[in-house]
């Protein structure tokens, strides 16, 4: 009898983007990541050292929703979580996104039954986005 895989960490995430240098600019400018390689005219490979993501234009532009921008309530992707290494990082990037005029959320405290804070925010396309901080132990 065949057994379910066993699986790790995420390995990449593949987000389907409106403005290809737009979302090279902010995902490299606000969060972090590199540049790491043109795969094809449309689509990018970024990292952070630990996530790859792939960044492209939709794969079929004839089936492209026209001034299209992403909505969690449709199936599929809710948001994306990236891991910082406390609260004070967490504060630390709510400054920042200020300064930079990314609009972002309040830091919500989700209580000790999950042991982390979280800051929701959103890429050009309106992608949710969240930094997530652990309880100090």
């Amino acid at each position: 009898m065949a057994t379910a895989p066993t699986t790790g960490g995420l390995h990449h995430v593949s987000l389907t983007v409106t403005d290809l240098q737009r979302s090279i600019d902010f995902y490299t400018t606000h969060i972090g990541f590199q540049l790491l390689m043109k795969m094809a005219p449309t689509r990018v490979l970024i990292g952070n050292g630990t996530l790859l993501m792939s960044l492209g234009l939709p794969y079929d532009p004839a089936r492209a929703i026209e001034a299209d921008t992403f909505n969690e309530n449709r199936v599929g992707l809710d948001h994306i979580s990236f891991a910082v290494e406390n609260l004070m990082a967490l504060e630390e990037a709510a400054d920042y996104f200020d300064e930079q005029g990314v609009d972002r959320g309040e830091i919500k405290d989700l209580g000790g039954d999950f042991g982390i804070y979280v800051m929701a925010f959103r890429d050009p396309d309106n992608i949710q986005l969240e930094l997530t901080a652990p309880y100090n132990i």
